[in-house]
């Protein structure tokens, strides 16, 4: 879902690593440059753990840029606000009966490209070849999508397993948008190379989703006090946790009312929605997403 603009953070929405620490304004490139652009991927939370992540195949996807006439090095990327925890469950705050969200997710351009990060355990390869015209074209609809499109989802919710199954719901994340950025290229005249493109999906499998309401229609006070208390006690269970103990507890709560009771609560697009769970559950999948062919030819690259 589109958003006419976006609203300003809570201050009560604090992540514990700064959002885009050293971020400026996307450059208008000369329209005559020549501009390398390239695919970056690597392990999420690398600067953490490293590779492990990595293992798993849960990776982080970015865009890196070359000009030609200045020589700079440039990286876009689209990620949380206040870290994926806060994006894929809220907070229950005393004295608020709606659960609380810090869900937002925007994107990042800045200077460079750190080699290393993107090299050491995932991917810098050069994707595609743009003029500087098309590369300004792109900002304008960077901007427009940034404005528009704000809100983090981690979950893609599928009928099954099957590669043609119902997609009930799409993941919102830093793959989608890098995705978003290579059809515009695409559409804008880029021609992309025969490279092979792999994206990291988190799926929760469900028959089919049931609609209970948004915030108000839920927790406002014509609400349903029933629903509402069940969904707080839903995403109880997935609080931060400060010993190991409490979250063995939790997550036996998890296993029970995900899988044994086969309940989830998602809330997409400002709206609560029950998802009656199915084998496997959820999967992470590193799936092959072939790169766009866009609606006009290259021309002046």
């Amino acid at each position: 879902r589109r958003f006419d603009y976006r609203p300003k953070a809570d201050p009560y929405c604090q992540a514990r690593y700064t959002f885009c620490p050293t971020g400026s304004a996307v450059p208008a490139m000369k329209e005559d440059d020549v501009i390398e652009v390239y695919r970056l991927q690597a392990p999420v939370w690398e600067f953490k753990y490293g590779d492990l992540l990595g293992h798993l195949k849960i990776m982080h996807d970015a865009v890196g840029f070359k000009s030609a006439l200045t020589g700079k090095n440039y990286t876009m990327e689209w990620y949380e606000l206040f870290q994926l925890g806060n994006c894929t469950f809220p907070h229950l705050r005393p004295g608020m009966e709606a659960p609380f969200w810090c869900n937002q997710g925007a994107a990042c351009f800045y200077e460079g490209i750190d080699d290393a990060h993107w090299k050491e355990n995932g991917t810098l390869v050069l994707v595609t070849t743009i003029s500087g015209a098309m590369f300004n074209e792109m900002a304008k609809w960077v901007q427009y999508d940034n404005e528009t499109g704000i809100y983090y989802e981690t979950w893609t919710v599928q009928a099954s397993p099957d590669k043609k199954s119902t997609v009930w719901f799409d993941s919102y994340e830093c793959s989608k948008f890098i995705l978003r950025t290579y059809q515009k290229l695409a559409d804008l005249g880029a021609v992309f190379k025969k490279v092979q493109t792999n994206y990291t999906s988190i799926i929760l499998f469900s028959g089919e989703p049931i609609y209970l309401g948004n915030e108000t229609s839920i927790f406002g006070p014509l609400g349903n006090k029933t629903l509402g208390a069940a969904i707080r006690e839903f995403y109880y269970p997935f609080k931060p946790h400060k010993t190991v103990r409490e979250f063995f507890v939790d997550l036996v709560k998890i296993i029970d009312r995900v899988i044994l009771n086969r309940q989830f609560y998602l809330f997409y697009n400002l709206e609560y929605w029950f998802l009656p769970m199915k084998f496997p559950y959820l999967k992470v999948v590193y799936e092959e997403v072939p790169l766009p062919v866009g609606s006009k030819t290259s021309s002046g690259v």
